[in-house]
């Protein structure tokens, strides 16, 4: 089995329970198949899928691959046109005109913004589209949505952070709180759920939105450390991976070490950073069942076929609908079950997670 096969393998058994009712992405530049590029959209059985940006690397790595195949696997004749939005409202508005003129029966979209991009989802209804929300739950009328309890990973996120502390856990203990994109609605989602958890538990010195950015959450640590003083931050919470990237390169610059720093998305790098120790955990999203369960709405909805036993939760927009939800368990993970997670199924190898670079901290963590 090659590598691209084995991170196909994704899910733990109670994913896999959780969405035993359903019989059953990237970030990038537009490509061959993407909407605004390719001639062969427009048949009975198109699906278009819209992800948003460009430097989360589920998108692209994951997402869109493992989508594709599980369409493909359910409906041998159906046709999946892919878009990127790179981070742009406006493009992923356009992306969705371009479908709409193509003729697709179905779009699946994780929106760059969840509230300018409600014009467009009416739009494609009004054309007789149905749209599928994706990771993220975009305003007007979708019917389905298909994402994680996001309430809950903020949850995970701020449980992970105390436990970390352990002792230093006090209500004077200094927390910096990095958030997400505030145009993404999970973002909020995450956040409330961190601070459910962290809230009299430790204090909240510094709360600065990162934009899911590494760079932005750079320069807001470093603004953090400049007004708190290096030697009085116990902790960080950082709504991402990526975004915990950049805030553990201004950590290491301003000398801190060997403090909590959380993230989400078990990307490679943060898996790597857990093992090293400038990262104290992440929570591992199994994109595999999402992109499935998506994929399974998708086909549903495309063949006017029931989703009631699939979308079994409802779920309120910021636009006020209320849409059909299905959601898909998380994991947090840390040093002590990398191996029991994100290696067991076949999301990294030991030899991908364990190179040159943390040869010695894989093995002092018992990965080889």
């Amino acid at each position: 089995m090659n590598a691209m096969m084995r991170r196909v393998v994704i899910g733990t058994a109670a994913v896999s329970m959780a969405l035993s009712v359903a019989a059953c992405g990237k970030a990038g530049d537009d490509k061959k198949d993407d909407a605004s590029g390719s001639s062969s959209a427009g048949g009975s059985k198109t699906i278009g899928l819209l992800l948003p940006d460009s430097v989360t690397a589920r998108y692209d790595k994951f997402d869109h691959p493992l989508f594709e195949a599980k369409v493909k696997e359910l409906c041998a004749d159906c046709d999946v046109q892919y878009a990127n939005a790179a981070g742009d409202a406006a493009k992923q508005a356009q992306q969705v005109s371009t479908m709409i003129t193509k003729g697709v029966k179905v779009i699946v979209i994780s929106s760059q913004d969840a509230a300018a991009i409600k014009s467009s989802v009416q739009a494609a209804v009004d054309k007789g589209i149905k749209v599928v929300a994706y990771d993220r739950l975009a305003q007007g009328p979708v019917s389905a949505y298909v994402s994680f309890d996001n309430e809950k990973v903020g949850e995970q996120q701020g449980q992970a952070l105390l436990d970390a502390l352990g002792s230093k856990a006090t209500p004077s203990a200094n927390v910096v709180m990095i958030n997400g994109d505030d145009a993404d609605p999970n973002a909020a989602l995450f956040k409330q759920g961190a601070h459910k958890i962290l809230d009299g538990k430790v204090k909240i010195a510094y709360e600065q939105s990162g934009l899911w950015k590494d760079t932005v959450a750079n320069q807001k640590v470093t603004a953090a450390i400049t007004q708190l003083g290096a030697k009085k931050i116990a902790g960080v919470y950082a709504a991402n991976d990526g975004m915990a990237g950049g805030i553990a390169t201004a950590l290491k610059g301003a000398g801190i070490s060997g403090i909590p720093l959380t993230g989400q998305d078990a990307e490679l790098a943060g898996i790597q950073r857990i093992i090293a120790g400038t990262q104290s955990s992440t929570v591992y999203k199994p994109f595999k069942p999402e992109a499935d369960a998506a994929a399974q709405l998708a086909v549903n909805l495309l063949e006017g076929k029931d989703i009631a036993s699939l979308a079994t939760t409802t779920l309120t927009s910021g636009s006020g609908d209320k849409v059909p939800s299905q959601l898909v368990p998380s994991i947090s993970v840390t040093k002590a079950n990398v191996k029991d997670t994100v290696i067991k199924d076949g999301l990294y190898s030991a030899s991908e997670i364990c190179t040159a670079e943390f040869a010695a901290a894989c093995k002092a963590a018992g990965i080889q």
